[in-house]
Parts: C-alpha cells; structure tokens; sequence
C-alpha cells in the first residue's frame, strides 16, 4: 500500500474480490453481499475457491472471538486496514453482532469513494448501513452509526491518524485492526512504524494479520516471481519470511500476546471435522499438492495487549506435526542439468509416468503439460535413450493413431517384458476417470543413436480386472508369488471415493484379478503414496489419507508360503508424513523422493530409509546449479542402480492463481556418496 505503485495494488484487491465472489457462489462461503459489492463476475478454479475459503473462514473466526470476547464492553471497535470491497461490516451487521460495535475501513481514496457511491446506489446496502452522512466529508467518504469509510493512503501515517480521529476514533476502547495481504505492500519501515502506532496508542487493542511466507522455496519463488510481474512487489518477505519471524516483529513493535500458524495448521486446528468434509465435497477437486502448498505459504497472525483476559483465537488444544521445529538434514545432493542440449520440452508435464522399458531407454506417458505453445494434457509420448554416455530425447510415434491414448493424469506404467508395457488407470478430469486399462507395445530392439525411431503402439483392453483399474493415483507393483509374476495394485482414489484402501493381485499373463490370502493389520486407505518393489513383496511409504492429511507409515507387504502379509517398518526418528513422491529401493535402502510434507521450515528432498535398522535420513536437495526452482511433487524418477544415480523427470504444477510452473530440463541426483555412507 505504498505510494507509487497504488495502482497495481488495487488490482490485486479487485481480483480477490472476484475470487471471493466465485468461492461464494459455489457455496465455500455465506456471503450474500459480495455479488452486490462485486461488479465483475468470473468462475475461478476449484483450487482457488478452496484458498479464499480457508482465508475467509481465518478472518471470520478471529473477528467473531474478538466480539464475543468484549461483548461485556459498552463499545468497541474494529479498523480494516485496506479494506477494499470486503463486505465484513454487511455480514455483522446482517446477523446483529454489531450492537455496540463501530466498523471504519480504510482504502486509497478512488477505492473509498468507488465502495461509497456503490452503498448509496444499492439499497439493500444502504439500508444495512443507514446513510446519515449527506455529501462527503473531506477523506470520509461514508458516513453511517456504525460505519466510516475513509479515503487514505495507509503509508501516509499521520494523514491517517488525523482521519481517525475526524471520523471519531476512540483510542480508550477495545479495537481490532485487521490487515488481509495489505502490509506486505507497503515498504517495511512504513508497515512496521503502523504495527508501532496501533499498539502504543491503543491500550486495549488486538491485531489480525493475514500473509504470505516462505519466499525461498520453489513455490515460494514463482509467488514473488507473479507479484513482481504485476508491479506489487511483497516487501515484507525477504525481513519477516516464517511465522516466527513475524511473531518476533509483533512482540518487539509493542504486543504482549501473538500467536501465529499457516493455513494448513488452522485448517486442521480450527475446521471441524464436518465442515472439513462439506468443503471437500463441494466440487470435484484433485490439486492437492497446490493447496497444501498454498496453505504453507500463508499464515494468519493475532496480536493483542492490554486485554483482560488475553485474546488468543488461534491457540488449540491440538498437536500439528509440521510444528515440531525444523527438520534435521543429515546432508545435502548436488542437482545437476543432463546436457543443456538435451531436447527435454516433452518432459515439461506433471502428473506423468516415466518407466524404465528396457536397459538405458526411458518412456514417459500422459500427464499435464506443455505441447505445441499449450497448456493442455499430454497426447505425445517421449523417450529417453542413453548413448555414448549421453542422454538424447525423442518424441514418440504413435501406430494407430486413430486409436485414442486417453490424455490420461496419475496413471501407471508397468514393463512386462521387452516389448509391452501395461497402463493402469488414470483420470481426464475429476469427475470422468472410466480410464481403464491399455497395452503399450513397442519394437523389441530400437536404434540407440535414434530416438525418433521408436513406435508405441496403444491397444484397448477389455479385460475381466477393469473395474480395479477405474482408479488413479494409485500404485502397481510387481510382486512374485509361488513362481508366477502378479502386479499388486494399490490404494488411489476414484471419481466415487476420496480415498482408496482396497488392493488387487493382477495375473501379467492373463491380466485378471486372482485372489490370494493377506493378512496382518491393514494399512490406513491412501493414494499418490510411493511404492516399490522389495524381496518378492512390496513397500508402501507416505500417501495422503482419508482426511486429506498426509501419512508417515512405511509397510512391507511380505511374500509367505500361502499368500501375503503386512507389516509395519518401524522408522527413527519417525518418517517425517508426505505423499506425491516418488520411491525405489537399493540394497535393503528406500529412497524416497522428493513430494509435500507440511515442515514449513523446508521443501522434501531424499529420504533414505535403512529397511534392516529403520534409520531414516533426510538429505535436502542442493540446487545452486539450477536456474529455475525445482518443483518436485508430481514429478516422475528413474533410478539407475549400476550408476546409483537418479533422474528426475517433470514435475510441478497450478501455483495457486501465481500461474503454472513445470520444470522444464532433466535433472540428475548422484547418490552414491548417501548409499555407501548412511
């Protein structure tokens, strides 16, 4: 809200205000007053209909303690700092929760005198407000009982104290001061000497802050990247980048009491369990890497001094995992580009799957990507082929071409021999994943020097096993049992059921379901979990479960005489809860790669678990030599054991509304330095 620039900052309200319009409209939000404060009308996506909710429900939770807490006050008081086209005083007015309690919202003065002649012209608004102002009155545009709207900038901290006080602020009563993304745009020193003022000229007083963080990490950097693009650059990130950082600048401006938590933590302390499921239920939603990130990357703060008793509305009776302290790294690996000449533009795509189809050659199918200047989910193919030494790419040709490959998301790909390869399930959309399964058949022997050279042909299949495959986000594994080769198929979720718990073994000749004995304590449902293949069974690690919270158990589902039991691998210290990885294993290590965990004080890297001691280290990824942030969740990797390296392929996805960001070259992970030492 700094001078200068007060343009580009005002765009950034008018699109909020759309965007909590739209999460109104499909039912995130009760707000009946938006559409009328609203001009513009425009549907956004699922994933930023979930991210105004869970801003609103914040700000909504913190204002209606504070008023339940003074309601013995004969007056109080709240400030909305950069108040835009927030209709917050029409909802309290709405249900009577302003009885003695006056409302003064503050915005640069084109934005006041907007929302000012809007009330008058509306009169379902004006009503609410009772209009007893007549013409405007120097910066109060708005002039009701209850409500003064005020033209300021709020960089200009005099000129703003002296409109307080014309418009009849009481510096003696209990008042609230809340501040949605406005401070981050104002110069630090401008911010911080307002954060001063409010608590050294109010003795009864509480502060509501609402915020990004993080801006380091790979989200963290395409945020800043998008803000800087629209000319608003966050001012606040580089000096207060974490929760602790800004709990430390309350208390040192003048605040006794602060508490603060990203959104994931007060999604999970202070939505209850049922209205959790009606948010997740409200439209079909699978971006749940971008909204677990979005919510690390924003916090809500509450401030207070002066109050008897304290107000505290974000402490919680609950333990979060994702607070316990940073995590402790026991090393770091170099990321390194393969060959900047490398034509990699196939591999720009997330939501894919790269299979290691035969010695030193790479395919990788479906997900969503880049093709032809578009954002669109992926038809082609593409191969990797080692030769020489080196790394060449290539798009595949398609056979039959007429025979349409689905365009499918989270699918899987398993080699069967040296010339099929079989995908398992899969999505379109959400809500259309009748993907079943296919062939993949391509030529027994390919020249290496040529990439382009290799063919795919896609057959359907209609096989008695399709209604197990009418899933995604799964995991299919090969597993040995009594001599004869099954793909054990695992978890996901479908267009029915959020999560998945059930599994079925798949006969690779004659691709039905047969069934054999499990026993042992059955795993907690999950999908986009990692699994690989261990001793003749399969290991199961992280995933996300049913309650959208990620999962830290690793099971060994182990190959006995007459079938097949699970057992739990003990890890120490615990394995740190994730999903969207990726998993392999190597000489009785798992290697666990990459994914979303809620340790906000860092990104996953590799994590290698000991499956003889249950030892687990996390190693962060070093990625100095990289010129881009290294988004790994939704990514695919092949590990290479004789070279103990690993390629990481692809990878990324839906910033939130910041834009879209997909990796775009092959990276490579040595790893034989970790594999000899842990």
């Amino acid at each position: 809200m700094g001078r200068g620039r007060p343009a580009a900052v005002q765009g950034t309200g008018g699109s909020s205000a759309v965007s909590k319009c739209s999460a109104a409209a499909r039912g995130y939000i009760q707000d009946r007053f938006l559409r009328l404060l609203v001009g513009r009308r425009r549907r956004r996506a699922p994933l930023v209909h979930r991210g105004y909710y869970i801003r609103a429900r914040a700000v909504d939770h913190c204002v209606q303690d504070f008023l339940l807490k003074t309601h013995s006050h004969p007056r109080t008081q709240i400030l909305s700092l950069g108040a835009g086209f927030d209709s917050l005083y029409f909802r309290l007015k709405d249900v009577g929760l302003l009885r003695h309690t006056v409302v003064y919202e503050v915005d640069f003065p084109n934005v006041a005198r907007q929302k000012a002649a809007l009330i008058k012209r509306v009169k379902e608004l004006s009503a609410l407000v009772g209009d007893v102002g007549g013409e405007e009155l120097g910066v109060i545009t708005f002039s009701g009982e209850d409500y003064k709207l005020l033209g300021v900038d709020l960089s200009e901290l005099p000129e703003l104290e002296r409109a307080l006080e014309e418009a009849g602020l009481d510096n003696e009563v209990p008042t609230l001061f809340i501040a949605e993304v406005v401070l981050t745009y104002m110069e630090n020193s401008r911010s911080d000497a307002l954060i001063q003022w409010a608590a050294e000229r109010f003795p009864q007083a509480c502060f509501l802050l609402y915020e990004q963080m993080h801006p380091e990490d790979p989200f963290g950097r395409v945020m800043q990247q998008h803000f800087l693009q629209l000319n608003s650059a966050l001012h606040s990130l580089a000096q207060y980048p974490d929760c602790e950082a800004q709990q430390r600048r309350f208390l040192e401006k003048g605040w006794t009491e602060c508490s603060v938590m990203d959104m994931n933590e007060f999604f999970a302390c202070h939505t209850p369990e049922d209205e959790q499921q009606r948010v997740q239920a409200l439209e079909p939603f699978d971006e749940y890497e971008e909204w677990h990130l979005k919510c690390s990357h924003y916090f809500v703060l509450t401030a207070s001094k002066g109050m008897e008793p304290s107000w505290t509305p974000l402490l919680s009776n609950m333990t979060v995992s994702h607070r316990d302290g940073p995590v402790r790294m026991a090393g770091s690996i170099t990321a390194a580009v393969c060959a900047r000449h490398l034509e990699t533009s196939g591999l720009r795509r997330y939501g894919h799957r790269s299979v290691l189809i035969k010695p030193n050659v790479i395919l990788t199918t479906g997900g969503f990507g880049e093709e032809d200047g578009q954002h669109c989910r992926m038809r082609n193919f593409h191969v990797l082929i080692k030769h020489a030494g080196y790394w060449k790419a290539g798009c595949v040709r398609k056979k039959n071409a007429d025979k349409r490959w689905d365009e499918r998301l989270y699918h899987t790909v398993s080699c069967l021999s040296n010339s099929l390869a079989l995908v398992v399930g899969g999505r379109t959309s959400p809500s259309s994943a009748g993907l079943g399964m296919l062939w993949l058949k391509f030529p027994e022997h390919c020249n290496a020097s040529d990439p382009d050279d290799i063919t795919v042909e896609p057959v359907s299949l209609q096989p008695a096993a399709e209604p197990a495959a009418l899933r995604w986000r799964h995991s299919t594994t090969e597993v040995m049992y009594k001599g004869e080769k099954y793909l054990f198929l695992y978890g996901g979720r479908s267009a029915t059921e959020p999560v998945l718990g059930d599994w079925y073994f798949l006969h690779t000749q004659e691709l039905s379901c047969t069934v054999i004995p499990v026993e042992g304590p059955i795993p907690e449902g999950r999908h986009s979990h990692g699994a690989c293949g261990w001793k003749g069974g399969v290991l199961i690690a992280g995933g996300l479960g049913a309650a959208e919270q990620p999962l830290g158990s690793v099971f060994f589902l182990r190959e006995l005489e007459h079938g097949f039991q699970w057992q739990t691998v003990e890890t120490h210290p615990p394995l740190i809860p994730r999903y969207s990885h990726t998993a392999h294993v190597h000489d009785g290590k798992l290697l666990l790669v990459g994914g979303v965990w809620f340790h906000s004080s860092s990104v996953p890297g590799v994590t290698v678990v000991d499956l003889t001691t249950g030892l687990c280290l996390d190693y962060t990824i070093n990625v100095e030599h990289l010129e881009w942030p290294l988004m790994l969740h939704n990514h695919s990797s092949v590990f290479l054991p004789n070279e103990k390296e690993l390629l990481l392929i692809g990878g990324g996805g839906n910033c939130f509304s910041f834009g879209t960001h997909l990796n775009p070259e092959l990276v490579s992970l040595s790893l034989s330095d970790i594999l000899t030492s842990s």
